[in-house]
């Protein structure tokens, strides 16, 4: 590469006059910088270096500063520079070798060059030359070796600060104390923590210390708050007329420099530190390079805290979650257990262990095979490993055997599910047991007592309904004869009404009994007309009600259709003894057939009070009124089970019942008798 003064260089190869030292360090200015470098790579092998070996950024004023030098003396020589590349290097990790071997290098790459143009300096040039190069060496040496015992020192300081594990704002506090103890340009020193957006003076030493405490500076605000966004050091000149300098108190107390770096833990940012000076407009660059160690053993230390408090934040988690888990083990009503792959207890709760009549200690560890009695093992282990195998569940599995504890036959309702990681992985099995021997046993008492109440409604149905009716069939003999006084017939007709009710009881208690028992109430139907159906039906109340009028209209169609006959009389029977208990005395019963193309529809209508809103919809429902008693003197008493019964007859023919009631309007039942049975998937809901 050629230098301005290069035709010059030319003439001194060629016999000219003898250049100076200063001549010749400025006429090769760049070809020795590329030299230099070319030297450094050949040293390292051609390699990469870990961190950069060269003085690109200081050689060429170091250059300069040695030509001027030779020309001016050993005071031209910038201290400054030294400080500024032993510090510089200090901070990229050299060693002193590692300075010592970059002068040596510059020294060989100028010698060479001399050489290589077959050039003399003047006399005594190059002797004053090495002098100078000594001279620069030897104080940046010297610097580096300050500047590092130094830093040691204060290193070493630091780490007393922590041998009483202080917590983090003291530590950090101590740390600031010892940086303005080695660094005496330095008046003030803060950390200031990331929490959320924000910048928070969490430490603070020298001035405005009480006040700085607590101050938040928004990320991207400010020169701190930028510098953090930026993750990049920051330098102001006047701290105290910035006006990016937020902190109100660094500003009053007339702060000159201001230095600041950003608080990392690799790509993490922490917090920002910074350092201010009353005296100085900059600080030195030992000083920053002590800020610099500082920061980064403050980094490492709130990096640490950090994460001993997350782990003991999971452990605190994970003992509360232990614990809770223990908790629910323990008071859980019914055993739990979970075992590994090799179906090892790992835990288990003291029912479980109950269950097993061993203690929760001698399960830990063992097999179920060794846990379980001999007769049980096959049928408890058999679905764990089902589950193992398959990873998936299975529910309500019922283990049968002998209950040594209660000595009688014991039921256990198991439920088995597959223990994974979150992430999936299959860790083993559990198990919940529930001991179902008293709900089986209560199973077996409650089907006697249904058997005993079968029992019970065959005797009802049979043995009760046969002397009820040679009563009925008495009394009709007794009506017939015809010298019968007025007292007489009325008694004969009381016992008839009496009868009758009596009967209708024992059916509607008989089907109920099948309703709730049997599965629902048997229809058996046969192809009737619902014209005669409803006019026997009418004809017999008649005689039990003859003060009570009974109609029957008919507003056509055709009424022939496939019901049962016996229930069809039952249902309208229910209904007219129902609507002549709550229609005014004097007024009639009516009941309405339409033949429909589908149905047959009955209508059974009373004028008398409407039923209450409130019990509308209870109005089928077993074993309830269908109207308040409004006369507490009105001695009729009844089941509640004839519109019960309705409601089921009606849904067994697969038909509807429907109520509409009101003021001036009465009662209506309305009920659609379907003429065929339709198919399952059309039934009404």
């Amino acid at each position: 590469m050629q230098g301005p003064d290069s035709h010059s260089v030319d003439e001194h190869a060629r016999g000219g006059p003898r250049p100076s030292a200063a001549e010749f360090l400025r006429a090769n200015h760049d070809v020795l910088l590329a030299e230099w470098q070319q030297e450094v790579m050949k040293h390292l092998g051609g390699k990469a270096p870990a961190h950069p070996p060269w003085l690109i950024d200081h050689l060429p004023e170091l250059l300069s500063t040695l030509a001027d030098a030779m020309e001016a003396g050993p005071e031209a020589l910038d201290e400054r520079l030294e400080a500024a590349h032993a510090a510089a290097r200090m901070d990229a990790g050299f060693n002193l070798g590692e300075v010592a071997q970059e002068y040596a290098l510059l020294r060989r790459c100028i010698l060479h060059r001399l050489e290589t143009q077959e050039q003399q300096l003047r006399p005594g040039d190059l002797t004053r030359l090495e002098e100078t190069l000594d001279r620069v060496v030897t104080r940046t040496m010297t610097f580096f070796w300050d500047m590092k015992q130094r830093t040691l020192q204060t290193l070493d300081r630091m780490s007393e600060a922590t041998l009483d594990d202080p917590d983090m704002e003291t530590l950090l506090e101590r740390l600031l104390t010892r940086l303005m103890e080695t660094a005496l340009t330095v008046d003030t020193a803060a950390v200031m923590m990331l929490e959320g957006d924000a910048l928070v003076v969490r430490a603070a030493v020298g001035l405005g210390t009480d006040e700085v405490k607590g101050l938040r500076v928004q990320v991207g605000q400010g020169v701190s708050g930028q510098a953090a966004l930026e993750r990049r050091p920051f330098f102001v000149r006047s701290a105290a007329t910035d006006p990016r300098v937020l902190l109100g108190p660094l500003r009053r107390a007339g702060l000159r420099a201001l230095y600041g770096l950003p608080l990392m833990n690799g790509e993490q940012l922490l917090g920002m530190a910074y350092m201010g000076s009353r005296t100085a407009f900059a600080f030195s660059d030992s000083d920053v390079l002590l800020f610099h160690a500082i920061a980064e053993r403050a980094s490492a230390h709130i990096a640490q805290v950090e994460l001993h408090e997350r782990e003991h934040a999971a452990r605190r988690e994970a003992e509360r979650s232990l614990a809770q888990l223990d908790s629910l083990l323990e008071s859980a009503p019914v055993g739990i257990a979970f075992l590994d792959l090799e179906l090892r207890h790992l835990r288990i709760n003291s029912t479980m262990a109950r269950l097993n009549s061993k203690s929760v200690e001698m399960h830990l560890g063992r097999t179920v095979r060794e846990m379980v009695r001999e007769d049980l093992q096959a049928s408890v282990e058999r679905p764990m490993r089902q589950v193992l195998e398959t990873g998936q569940p299975l529910r309500d599995v019922l283990i049968q055997g002998p209950d040594p504890v209660r000595g009688r036959p014991g039921f256990w309702r198991v439920d088995y599910f597959p223990v994974r990681t979150p992430d999936g992985v299959l860790l083993g099995v559990g198990n919940t047991v529930v001991d179902v021997s008293d709900f089986k046993h209560a199973e077996a008492a409650l089907q006697q007592a249904i058997d005993f109440r079968e029992e019970l409604i065959a005797v009802l149905g049979h043995d009760l309904r046969n002397p009820l009716h040679a009563v009925n069939a008495s009394a009709f003999m007794l009506g017939n004869v015809p010298d019968l006084d007025t007292g007489a017939r009325r008694s004969v007709d009381r016992i008839r009404k009496a009868t009758a009710r009596m009967t209708r009881m024992i059916n509607d208690i008989l089907d109920f009994a099948r309703s709730r028992l049997g599965g629902g109430i048997p229809v058996t139907r046969q192809r009737v007309n619902m014209l005669e159906l409803c006019q026997g039906v009418l004809d017999e109340l008649q005689v039990v009600y003859p003060e009570r009028p009974l109609t029957l209209e008919v507003h056509g169609g055709d009424l022939w259709g496939e019901w049962d006959p016996d229930r069809v009389t039952q249902v309208l029977g229910n209904l007219v003894v129902n609507a002549l208990q709550h229609a005014r005395n004097d007024s009639p019963v009516v009941t309405q057939l339409t033949g429909e193309p589908m149905d047959v529809v009955m209508r059974v209508c009373n004028e008398g009070d409407p039923i209450p809103p409130e019990v509308l919809p209870h109005l089928f429902d077993p074993f309830k009124q269908s109207r308040p008693q409004q006369d507490p003197g009105n001695k009729q008493r009844s089941l509640g089970l004839g519109l019960y019964i309705v409601g089921e007859l009606v849904q067994a023919h697969q038909g509807t019942v429907r109520v509409e009631t009101g003021d001036g309007d009465g009662t209506t039942f309305t009920i659609r008798w379907p003429r065929v049975p339709p198919p399952r998937g059309d039934l009404p809901p």
